[in-house]
């Protein structure tokens, strides 16, 4: 592999000469119109949708409560004053709402989590025993299906709407795990950065666009389209995935030869030669492993936080409309997909010209994207309704988050790529209980939606951002542990 001769720790710097051989003959794939990038993008739609329909709820529960025992909703219900808000149309208020205190807020809110723990494992296990494609693609269709019938689940009760956001969860819960293990064979090593961070950008603009445009959605018709027209984008993506994509290089029909050598040569020393024993174990007490699922944890308590419950700060303490909160709303996910790609093209530089270890660089790129997070939440915080500084601090919070992309978050495929998608099933296990309990506390915490309440709300996130950080500084690892290739071509830390 590419890599061996750069990330090793300590004295280990030989790299295979069977490999280096392979390096010669073996040129890289172009770009263009390549197999693996066109993965890239496929996959970067696939999460577009997970994330579109995670987050339209945060938008919509505003829209979905009965703010009449408020004063009146939009005007002097929240903290700061309200903004100018152009009339609604008329039509839009054939929707119905719903008289739900904050707890059941917190609760449907945090509801799609549970779902969404139960599949992790088990989603990175399937994944490697049924191949990943049919896996991802049934995972999100089961998803897009119980997204149309929210307002039906709504209509009859908080709880049908908790156990549809639930079933939800469960089906988005193998699409990271999948995905994941369909990287391992499909994304050479000195390429990863640049793949994973196009493929997962989708999340972010999953985000990024539903945000928006679902605050649009409520205010010219309401909110049930929310869930209408985002399920049949989801349709659309799964007909494509269906028709477009292979498990691997391999297997793919249309793929250059040269293509095909080029991943799988790059890769040949990093697959485990015994890929139907899995080494649970090992795996368990991998101290590198439980490095990212702390940090992993740490950097989802912020995520989540923010994710489900910025449109609800948006509208009851900065006073914006559901016009102007979706977008408001979306700005620190756009500012996060930005930093995504750019620290993707950066951490891949940096190891393959500049010959920086791997391990030096995930944890460098793990500490910007979450103690620079962690310090402008907090500041966020103690602005008042200065609203352009709350935006803006917001917002570099989420940017700079996103530069942990190319840190802990893609360090699974480094130290195990053979079981990347198991791995990234156990940190993902760890790392949804903060959306299950996030939101939960955070209204519990926001009970009378007073400034200092959310000041608290903040601190809590920042905490947990810097203690992740320092343990995964502490002890995370950049290269192939010993439990995750053949004896032959094993190499530690």
């Amino acid at each position: 592999m590419e890599r061996y001769g750069s990330d090793m720790e300590g004295d280990e710097q030989e790299t295979p000469l069977l490999h280096r051989g392979h390096e010669h003959k073996v040129q890289r794939a172009p770009v263009c119109c390549s197999s693996r990038y066109g993965l890239a993008l496929l996959s970067s739609y696939g999460f577009f949708v997970v994330y579109s329909l995670r987050v339209n709820l945060s938008v919509a529960m505003v829209d979905m409560l009965n703010n009449t025992h408020q004063s009146s909703a939009n005007h002097s219900g929240s903290v700061c004053p309200a903004h100018a808000n152009p009339p609604r149309p008329k039509h839009n208020h054939t929707a119905s709402v719903y008289d739900w205190d904050s707890e059941t807020q917190g609760w449907i809110l945090g509801s799609f989590f549970y779902g969404y723990i139960l599949t992790q494992i088990p989603g990175g296990y399937l994944a490697g025993r049924f191949g990943p494609k049919w896996l991802m693609g049934f995972g999100i269709l089961g998803t897009v299906i119980f997204t149309l019938l929210t307002p039906v689940a709504a209509d009859l009760g908080a709880s049908y709407l908790i156990a549809v956001r639930v079933l939800e969860g469960i089906g988005e819960g193998v699409t990271f795990p999948a995905m994941y293990t369909m990287w391992a064979a499909w994304a050479p090593p000195l390429e990863r950065s640049r793949l994973l961070t196009i493929s997962y950008i989708g999340a972010q603009l999953g985000t990024v666009i539903s945000l928006p445009l679902s605050g649009e959605i409520c205010f010219y018709l309401d909110w049930t389209y929310v869930f209408y027209v985002f399920g049949a984008v989801g349709l659309v993506w799964f007909i494509l995935w269906a028709l477009l994509v292979f498990d691997s290089p391999n297997t793919h029909p249309r793929i250059s030869e040269q293509e095909r050598l080029y991943i799988t040569t790059s890769l040949k020393n990093e697959l485990s030669t015994s890929a139907g024993h899995i080494p649970w174990r090992a795996i368990v007490t991998s101290i590198p492993l439980w490095a990212i699922v702390v940090a992993h944890f740490s950097y989802n308590w912020t995520f989540y936080t923010l994710l489900t419950l910025l449109p609800t700060y948006m509208s009851d303490i900065l006073g914006f409309s559901i016009q102007q909160n979706g977008m408001l709303s979306a700005l620190p996910y756009m500012g996060c997909a930005v930093f995504a790609v750019l620290s993707g093209q950066i951490a891949d530089y940096l190891r393959e010209t500049c010959q920086y270890r791997t391990v030096a660089v995930r944890k460098s790129f793990s500490i910007v994207g979450m103690i620079g997070p962690a310090v402008f939440l907090v500041a966020a915080g103690y602005i008042g309704c200065n609203y352009t500084l709350a935006v803006t601090f917001l917002t570099i919070s989420s940017s700079l988050g996103g530069v942990s992309a190319s840190g802990f978050n893609i360090n699974h495929l480094d130290i195990a790529p053979s079981y990347a998608g198991i791995l990234l099933g156990i940190t993902n296990t760890f790392a949804t209980i903060p959306g299950m309990v996030g939101p939960v506390i955070a209204r519990a915490l926001t009970i009378n939606n007073t400034i200092e309440e959310w000041q608290t709300v903040f601190y809590i996130a920042a905490a947990i951002n810097l203690l992740g950080a320092s343990f995964y500084t502490v002890f995370g690892r950049g290269t192939v542990q010993p439990w995750a290739v053949h004896a032959s071509y094993s190499h530690g830390d």
